[in-house]
C-alpha cells in the first residue's frame, strides 16, 4: 500500500442549478502512485511533484 504523503485537501462548495438550488460538491485532489529512489512507493499531488521536479532540476 502506497502512503499518501501530501496535506493537501479536496475543494468544496455547491452545485447550482437554474433554479439555484444548491446542492454540496466536493473535488477531489489527483493523487499518483510514485516510486522513490529507496523503492517506496507514495501517493502524492500533482502539483506537487511537479513542484518536486522543477526543483530538482535546479
Amino acid at each position: 500500500m502506497a502512503k499518501k504523503v501530501t496535506t493537501r485537501k479536496g475543494l468544496s462548495g455547491n452545485n447550482r442549478s437554474h433554479a439555484l438550488n444548491a446542492t454540496k460538491k466536493t473535488q477531489k485532489i489527483n493523487l499518483q502512485k510514485v516510486k522513490l529512489d529507496n523503492g517506496k512507493s507514495v501517493r502524492i499531488s500533482t502539483r506537487e511533484l511537479r513542484t518536486l521536479k522543477k526543483q530538482a532540476a535546479a
